[in-house]
């Protein structure tokens, strides 16, 4: 019986108490728990993980349809833009167009209050010119003739 018998024994007695104590049992439970921890970790994971994309993917619609409707805004705004701009141009061609014929009015009123009063002043220097023609030709009495048949003819004119 030598030292490596006796070894041999406490290692049959060593793995005997181990087996007796069920440290085996022990050990797979341990290793079986950690096993079910780590896939219920797992399971979690891969939920979190299937929320995170749904909500990724509600970003990213919800980005696009604001998206759109900022390109909606954007065109409906360039088209109110081009109206008013056109309504501009037309009503700035409008007070042209006013301005024109009140100018070309004012330019006829000028011409017609012009002619009158050269036919004024001719008239009056007409006027004077035959007063002293028929001043020194004409006496008295036919002074108040013609004044009279003026007066008339002016008369049947004015009526």
């Amino acid at each position: 019986m030598d030292a490596t018998f006796w070894a041999t024994v406490a290692l049959v007695i060593f793995l005997a108490v181990i087996v007796y104590v069920k440290v085996p049992a022990t050990i797979s439970k341990s290793l079986d728990d950690r096993a079910e921890k780590i896939s219920s970790e797992l399971d979690d994971a891969r939920k979190l993980r299937e929320e995170s994309q749904q909500l990724l993917a509600e970003f990213q619609r919800k980005r696009k349809e604001a998206e759109q409707e900022a390109a909606e805004i954007l065109e409906a705004a360039k088209r109110d833009a081009a109206s008013l701009v056109e309504e501009a141009h037309r009503k700035s061609e409008e007070y042209v167009a006013r301005r024109t014929v009140m100018a070309e009015q004012k330019i006829a009123q000028a011409e017609r209050d012009a002619v009158n009063e050269v036919r004024s002043a001719a008239v009056d220097l007409a006027v004077e010119a035959a007063e002293k023609v028929l001043g020194s030709k004409v006496d008295a009495g036919t002074r108040a003739e013609l004044f009279s048949s003026s007066v008339d003819e002016l008369k049947s004119r004015l009526n």
